[in-house]
């Protein structure tokens, strides 16, 4: 089947079109565009506090491995010297 350049501008033409579209209703339906209730406000509220958490909860976490890591080093260490000193 042999497509003509007529028949391939129409493709082309009905393809942007989609496109477009697409774009116009992803414009219209923009959450950032709608007023913001209160509902919207108290989500946002407790968002931001669970947010807070988690980065206290990830801040010590990583003050942990931090420590461990260190107390695991200075053990290395240690050893290395004892080996050393045997020699």
């Amino acid at each position: 089947m042999k497509i003509t350049n007529s028949t391939r501008n129409q493709i082309y033409a009905a393809l942007i079109a989609g496109c477009l579209s697409s774009v116009a209703f992803a414009q219209a339906s923009d959450p950032a565009a709608a007023p913001v209730t209160h509902a919207d406000k108290k989500a946002a509220k407790e968002q931001s506090k669970a947010d807070k958490k988690a980065s206290v909860a990830q801040a010590k976490a990583d003050k942990k491995k931090t420590d461990a890591q260190t107390d695991a080093d200075k053990a290395n260490a240690d050893a290395s010297l004892k080996d050393a000193k045997k020699q």
